[in-house]
């Protein structure tokens, strides 16, 4: 029977479920979101954890009539423990999804498989599963899946964007080691920024906020570290995640 909610599925921590949306008009792909519900001071991790934690796992291969399954992530924060930082979400978060049909004149039934991690003083490894068959012609979570959808950042190309633009990525040219990042943001807003490298064995640090920025742009400057054995920085691609209050966008760039 369709619907616009999966059960729950999880403890007093935290709990699963699928979430329908409504279509769009202008596509046969499939609305939906994987909506994590966190227990007060309990938090879980972005696809880049950071300096420690554990990324979720996505796997809807038990599906039926799904050709792909693209999975959105909104914008995350970063935490301090006063050992390192790590990247995530705290109180819950909704991961909006785009399903596309094999066949659009058949009804889909979308099944996730999840393992993720949660932590407060410890962490602790969670799998979840749940399935919902989604009826796309109305649903009661459209409001909160639009605005997970809204908090996705926005693609972006190097040295554009309006409210929010990462002007410039450059190694420093006293430390080659060192990459430079300047970003064009409100001056009121909280600025930051994560980076990701070319594949997920790449373990970047976390950038932090430096001076000298002209006026106008927040810089911040990371260290070429963490980098897999036989990996080059040289030409390296990187993905940028720049986060200006309520704003967000990602950027991709070779370092020169």
């Amino acid at each position: 029977m369709a619907a616009d909610a999966s059960a729950w599925n999880g403890d007093a921590r935290s709990g699963v479920r699928l979430i329908a949306g409504q279509a769009p008009a202008d596509s046969d792909a499939v609305r939906a979101g994987i909506e994590l519900k966190l227990s007060p001071g309990w938090k879980t991790y972005w696809r880049y954890p950071g300096d420690s934690g554990v990324p979720p796992r996505f796997d809807f291969s038990r599906s039926t009539n799904v050709r792909s399954v693209t999975v959105g992530w909104p914008a995350p924060q970063r935490f301090s423990d006063g050992i390192g930082s790590s990247i995530g979400y705290r109180d819950g978060v909704i991961f909006p999804l785009r399903i596309v049909p094999q066949n659009a004149t058949r009804p889909v039934t979308l099944r996730l498989d999840l393992q993720y991690a949660i932590c407060e003083k410890v962490c602790v490894p969670v799998e979840a599963a749940a399935e919902l068959s989604p009826d796309s012609s109305t649903s009661s979570h459209d409001d909160v899946l639009a605005a997970a959808e809204a908090k996705v950042p926005v693609l972006t190309p190097l040295g554009s964007g309006t409210e929010i633009a990462i002007r410039r990525v450059a190694r420093d040219p006293a430390d080659k080691r060192r990459v430079v990042v300047d970003i064009a943001a409100p001056e009121n807003a909280k600025v930051d920024l994560f980076v990701e490298g070319p594949s997920p064995d790449w373990a970047l640090p976390l950038p932090v906020p430096v001076p000298g920025a002209a006026p106008g742009l927040r810089r911040f400057t990371f260290d070429l570290e963490g980098l897999p054995p036989g990996a080059r920085a040289d030409g390296a691609k990187l993905t940028l995640t720049a986060v200006a209050g309520t704003r967000a966008i990602e950027v991709h760039a070779a370092l020169d």
